[in-house]
């Protein structure tokens, strides 16, 4: 006996169109000359360009780079075959900076009047992609704390050496003005020995306040304006709506001058650096989302990470420059995660981005 089905009423009003660009899978439809005739809103979304721009148009003039996209169409086209790619990295016009990865189905569709189309669907693997990222590197963290750990102890000794002399070199001193000097040596080093008994401490807890952002922000600032050759600008582009955030002063401080110092570093002698602040919503850090959270970025217009770099960047030791030790990006992202956070990049030639991201309240 046969069955009938009846679509519910409710279904049978709608256009399937308002169905198609419903869904979250971009639709892109391309004739034989690669232009596109269709595309849904979520494509529209992912690849930053309208419909009413993009009809009969080539579908690469819209793409930065395409990455080989534009010769896999064109097999497709050839051979009628449908192919599929995952983890695709494209980088639209209408968004430059923001590089997209996506899976990609190809499907070849013959039509006996309109010849070949080609059916597109993109499946946005950004995310997954970073959140895949960040639980492999936090990972990877556990085995590089040991070796900070040590290099902690080894660096408290000499520590204590320093303001030993100072605290000698002060009695000696009779004039108030250079005894100022010495204060601040011995200052320095009570900080510095007790940043390194918070990172040799494997269950102390950092010491959390209710801290304003741009005051660790401003302390940086101008302690790298300090620093800077005559040729390099440090630019301030800071969020007023971000809140105060329960974080251990003394590590922040640290952290964030370390990334800041690595990108001094980075420019030479000329260049540029920005220190923005953004409150960003909705952001997973490792397994754990956030509806709130903190980003303090540090930009700079250098050279950017060289690609031998890239996966090992925050590790110890681990260095591109013939004087440097290493340490510097290992302590900040080490920092940085014991205040449940973590330290994400992006670099190209001329764009180089550290991005530290801390939760605003619990996860979710």
């Amino acid at each position: 006996m046969a069955i009938e089905y009846t679509l519910p009423s409710a279904l049978s009003h709608f256009d399937p169109t308002e169905l198609i660009d419903a869904l979250s899978t971009g639709i892109i439809m391309l004739d034989a000359q690669l232009c596109a005739i269709y595309a849904n809103v979520a494509a529209q979304d992912l690849l930053a360009f309208s419909l009413n721009q993009a009809r009969g148009r080539p579908f690469a003039d819209f793409l930065q780079d395409t990455n080989g996209l534009t010769g896999i169409l064109r097999r497709a086209l050839e051979t009628g075959e449908g192919f599929a790619d995952r983890e695709l990295t494209v980088r639209p016009l209408g968004a430059p900076r923001d590089a997209r990865t996506l899976d990609v189905t190809i499907t070849p569709l013959a039509g006996q009047v309109t010849g070949t189309h080609l059916l597109l669907e993109l499946a946005d693997t950004t995310q997954r992609r970073r959140i895949s990222r960040e639980n492999d590197l936090l990972a990877r963290l556990d085995g590089s704390r040991l070796m900070i750990k040590q290099l902690a102890h080894e660096i408290k000794n000499p520590l204590g050496g320093l303001r030993g002399a100072a605290q000698l070199l002060e009695r000696e001193l009779q004039e108030a003005s250079l005894r100022e000097y010495t204060r601040v040596i011995i200052g320095e080093a009570d900080r510095l020995t007790a940043l390194v008994d918070s990172m040799a401490g494997p269950h102390r807890a950092p010491q959390k306040s209710l801290i304003n952002v741009h005051e660790i922000c401003e302390h940086v600032y101008h302690l790298v304006r300090a620093e800077a050759r005559a040729g390099i600008v440090v630019d301030r582009d800071y969020d007023p709506s971000l809140p105060n955030a329960m974080l251990d002063r003394n590590q922040m401080i640290q952290a964030l001058l370390n990334v800041a110092r690595n990108a001094l570093q980075a420019l030479g002698d000329s260049g540029r650096i920005v220190l923005r602040t953004r409150a960003l919503s909705n952001v997973s850090i490792g397994p754990a989302r956030h509806r709130l959270v903190a980003s303090v970025q540090i930009e700079d217009n250098g050279p950017g990470v060289p690609d031998d770099l890239r996966s090992s960047i925050f590790y110890p030791l681990v260095t591109g420059r013939a004087n440097g030790t290493g340490l510097g990006l290992a302590v900040a992202q080490e920092l940085v995660t014991r205040n449940s956070g973590l330290i994400e990049f992006e670099s190209e030639p001329g764009r180089t981005v550290f991005t530290l991201l801390m939760p605003l309240g619990e996860a979710t």
